[in-house]
């Protein structure tokens, strides 16, 4: 029962954070410090839940883009979308063959929150200065690509704020615009790597996954990560996200204080 009451803390925290830009996968291994060490299969395919409500969130927008592919508008956006992903995806098969995995201290993850902090204050800053645009450039949308993949090598980033900032730094100035480019091109891009991490456990002889568990995490992410996006997508339409910069500081610097080295 302790377990299994883990595995739903878990996934809920990953509901939370995964699309709030203050890092899943930073929150998830600090967590794990108290809650109990998971497997990166157990990490990554939790936050397909989280990608699994943003579908659920989003399905009209995607119905209308494949439906609507003859379009010009429709047909450019999901070209850039499949850009972005492609980007990600083979630079992440790269990332994996030479054999990246999650660190186990807090202290470089708790650097990441810190400079993410200052990064999203910086955005914020430089977006404001100029003229409101809601286009995804060809530009946009290479660097978005760019920025999952360091998100993905540096746990404490944040997929959501590498891929929302730099969008917003790249000319896509409204929060709106830049936050639905950066969750969309995240459904393809989540799903993949979960897909890939059980296939390679399933072929790894002597791996034993707690199937179990993942399946418990991946409903309770979902579940409160519906909710989470459905409140942030209310939120930014008439707030900054500075909120969540001042938290990664603080929570970033309580963290290289408090928590061993």
């Amino acid at each position: 029962m302790p377990d299994l009451v883990n595995v739903i803390l878990l996934g809920i925290i990953e509901g939370i954070t995964e699309f709030l830009p203050i890092s899943s996968t930073g929150h998830l291994l600090i967590a794990q410090h108290w809650l109990g060490a998971r497997s990166d299969a157990f990490n990554i395919v939790i936050q397909a839940g989280a990608i699994l409500a943003v579908t659920l969130i989003y399905w009209k927008r995607l119905w209308q883009l494949a439906t609507g592919w003859r379009d010009a508008d429709n047909r450019d956006y999901l070209l850039k979308l499949l850009l972005s992903f492609l980007i990600t995806a083979v630079l992440g098969l790269l990332v994996a063959k030479l054999g990246f995995s999650l660190p186990d201290q807090v202290w470089p993850i708790a650097i990441a929150l810190v400079v993410g902090g200052f990064w999203i204050f910086a955005a914020e800053h430089w977006s404001a200065k100029r003229p409101p645009s809601t286009r995804i450039t060809w530009t946009v949308a290479i660097l978005v690509g760019l920025a999952q993949i360091v998100a993905a090598i540096f746990p404490g980033t944040s997929r959501s704020a590498a891929t929302i900032f730099t969008a917003m730094l790249a000319g896509t100035n409204d929060r709106p615009a830049a936050t639905e480019f950066a969750f969309l091109v995240g459904i393809p891009t989540m799903f993949a790597a979960s897909g890939y991490e059980i296939l390679k456990q399933l072929n790894q002889p002597g791996v034993h996954e707690d199937w179990l568990a993942i399946a418990i995490g991946f409903a309770a992410s979902t579940v409160t990560a519906f909710v989470v996006v459905k409140w942030l997508l209310g939120y930014i339409r008439t707030h900054t996200f500075n909120a969540f910069a001042w938290y990664r500081i603080v929570f970033g610097l309580a963290l290289l204080l408090l928590m061993p080295r």
